[in-house]
């Protein structure tokens, strides 16, 4: 009996192999952290090295295998996401040549020689695929081409890291026989698709002097794409034959696996980067350049998003440098630090006495850039100004520029959510949902799943196989809410005032990054 499915996650800081049975319950998983170095010579590179990769994706595949003692026969189906921009570069034996993980920003010369060929070209690109030079793939093939020609010249095929996990499981011995496609959610975070189509736009290549014959096959996500082959099956411990369905973007499949699969549909993802996914079902991009639009892994759907950088990043920070006492207690307990400097902040007010927060701006896609990390407006009053209140203070912020990411969707829309639902780390805390509920003046539903990405794909391999009637209806069938939280009235005034300041005090402090006073915290290239 075939009554699993498997989801092989490629994520920016480690690869898991997760097993859902098909009423979407976790039976197991393996996750192994990785790292992608920066070469020396390219400042800004982030690269992928697919020889080591591999090998610890196929071994979580086995060893998940080997924890549950589930027989691989009964794995009905697998499909694959991944950390959306990372590309993979082919020869035309199937052998991989080059590949850049997410946020590789090295191209920032080509950037500028983008810009060169027409001032008004990524905005007239944009227009038609959603996506800016900030990350996609365009600045790096106009890298290869000019940096590496020899590599550039053998390029037969370009594709994600979700379809390379495919291709790998399905390719034979001369690795030519391995099946490549790619799917829209995440191809099209290339810049290199037509939006309405959910196509490759082999036009976008040729004005930006690329090359337009590298690009395979697209299917949709949750087509059936391949089989694992016998090689596949040697190195991952998968039964030979199991079929391999096409997945998608980690956030929308994420997306997916929380349940938000109908337009006007919004879910925030609280990790390292805060998402704001809103659903659509049309294409249409910002005359301002400024949110991002990608095609959701939702056929017929697409999403606008916006991203505030490094809010848990920004967490980890402030909890390894100044909660060491918080964190040998926790380890005591054997609880998360993270809970007992929630119960500190409980009783920190509203709007953290005044303390401002610099760190990530609301996103202006076509000129993207944030400010170097400060604190602004505190006073030498321990009292009113301690640990607890700085730590709050964090939360507030990355609620103060999703609001600002609500905005800017509604003014490209005119539609804001009715709810929002709030998945990620930062939904595990019991504070953060209600300051988000307080901040954005929305209901916030917290989901029972913590592996929301994993779920989507195992979601969309039991729908390319049949299990699932639709990717709809079984994420409504398979997603439970687990909390409620419903914004309280006194407290939105206190933000909205909050957030007038924090947006008077950000333009300042970015001036005095533009003029090279301070360190941006990131600068997309080329800006």
């Amino acid at each position: 009996m075939k009554d699993y499915l498997m989801a092989v996650d490629a994520g920016t800081g480690s690869v898991r192999a997760v097993i859902f049975d098909t009423e979407g319950i976790q039976k197991g998983c393996v996750q192994k952290e990785w790292k992608h170095p920066e070469d020396p010579r390219f400042p800004g590179s982030m690269d992928f090295n697919c020889g080591a990769n591999w090998d610890l994706a196929r071994s979580c595949i086995r060893e998940v295998l080997s924890q549950t003692g589930i027989d691989s026969k009964r794995i009905a189906a697998l499909s694959t996401t991944c950390m959306r921009e990372g590309i993979v570069l082919y020869d035309e034996r199937g052998r991989e040549l080059w590949a850049c993980a997410n946020v590789d920003s090295r191209a920032k010369d080509e950037v500028l020689q983008l810009k060169q060929i027409d001032p008004n070209l990524e905005k007239e690109l944009y227009l038609k695929s959603g996506q800016t030079f900030a990350l996609g793939a365009l600045p790096r093939l106009l890298w290869i081409k000019n940096k590496l020609p020899d590599i550039y010249s053998k390029i037969f095929r370009m594709g994600m890291i979700n379809d390379w996990l495919i291709f790998k499981l399905s390719a034979g011995d001369s690795l030519s026989d391995g099946v490549l496609a790619v799917e829209p959610s995440n191809g099209s975070t290339t810049g290199l698709f037509d939006l309405k189509s959910r196509k490759w736009d082999i036009d976008i290549a040729r004005k930006c002097g690329l090359r337009d014959d590298i690009f395979p096959e697209v299917i949709e996500c949750a087509s059936a794409a391949a089989k694992v082959s016998k090689k596949g099956a040697q190195e991952s411990g998968l039964a030979e034959g199991t079929p391999l369905v096409s997945g998608g973007g980690d956030c929308q499949l994420g997306t997916i696996g929380v349940g938000v699969t109908g337009k006007s549909e919004a879910v925030i993802f609280g990790g390292s980067f805060w998402q704001y996914e809103f659903n659509t079902d049309s294409a249409l991009c910002s005359q301002k350049c400024d949110v991002r639009v990608n095609c959701h892994a939702v056929p017929g759907l697409w999403q606008y998003e916006a991203l505030a950088f490094n809010p848990g990043l920004v967490m980890r920070w402030f909890r390894d440098a100044f909660c060491g006492e918080e964190k040998r207690i926790a380890a005591g307990k054997n609880i998360d630090p993270y809970m007992l400097l929630d119960e500190q902040a409980l009783s920190v007010p509203s709007g953290s006495n005044g303390i401002i927060c610099v760190f990530s701006d609301v996103m202006n896609y076509i000129n993207w850039k944030h400010a170097s990390p400060s604190f602004v407006n505190f006073g030498l009053d321990s009292e009113k100004f301690n640990k607890a209140v700085f730590y709050r203070a964090i939360m507030e912020n990355a609620c103060l520029v999703t609001l600002g990411h609500l905005r800017l969707v509604e003014q490209v829309t005119g539609k804001r959510p009715q709810k929002i639902v709030f998945a990620g780390g930062a939904a595990k805390s019991k504070l953060w949902p209600q300051i988000l509920a307080d901040v954005l003046g929305v209901q916030v539903d917290v989901p029972v799943v913590k592996e929301a990405t994993a779920l989507g794909a195992a979601i969309m391999a039991g729908k390319g196989i049949g299990i699932y009637s639709g990717i709809r209806e079984a994420a409504s069938s398979l997603v439970k809410i687990e909390k409620t939280f419903t914004p309280n009235a006194a407290n939105r005034q206190v933000y909205d005032k909050a957030y007038h300041n924090w947006k008077e005090v950000y333009q300042p402090m970015l001036k005095l990054s533009d003029e090279k006073i301070t360190n941006y915290m990131w600068c997309a290239p080329g800006l």
